[in-house]
């Protein structure tokens, strides 16, 4: 997950949340303390701008999240963010110290996934401004 500052103009990773039975209950902890008022996810794409295999869970998370928590939920394109993320200076750092370490594998891959989350929101908002200027 990724949040933006309050002018909504810049996105920071915030948290890694696992797929599992507690995901939208964390989803929400985070909505309530960062008094979030709208959701942004990643559209899954083919190379040629098809709809793809992850495309029908995404439609089924984007509605469960409108049911759970009544707001608005974006859609942006994710299109190769995750190796956008690993070009990253802060991740090769974090690959460098943890070359050492074969536990930390998971933590390099919730580094990536943080970082593209960030790149995913800082591309909505980019995009949201883009608007905001052409009216």
């Amino acid at each position: 997950m990724a949040v933006s500052d309050d002018g909504g103009t810049i996105a920071f990773p915030k948290k890694i949340i696992s797929n599992d039975a507690t995901t939208f209950k964390k989803i929400g902890e985070i909505i309530k303390s960062e008094n979030l008022q709208e959701i942004v996810v990643g559209e899954s794409l083919d190379f040629s701008g098809q709809t793809n295999v992850i495309s029908a869970k995404i439609e089924v998370f984007i509605k469960e999240l409108q049911g759970k928590f009544g707001l608005p939920v974006h859609k942006q394109k994710e299109f190769l963010t995750s190796v956008e993320a690993r070009k990253s200076p802060g991740d090769k750092a974090l690959s460098n110290k943890s070359q050492a370490h074969t536990k930390n594998k998971a933590t390099k891959a919730s580094s990536v996934d943080a970082g593209a989350a960030a790149l995913i929101l800082q591309r909505y908002l980019d995009r949201r401004a883009v608007r905001e200027i052409n009216k």
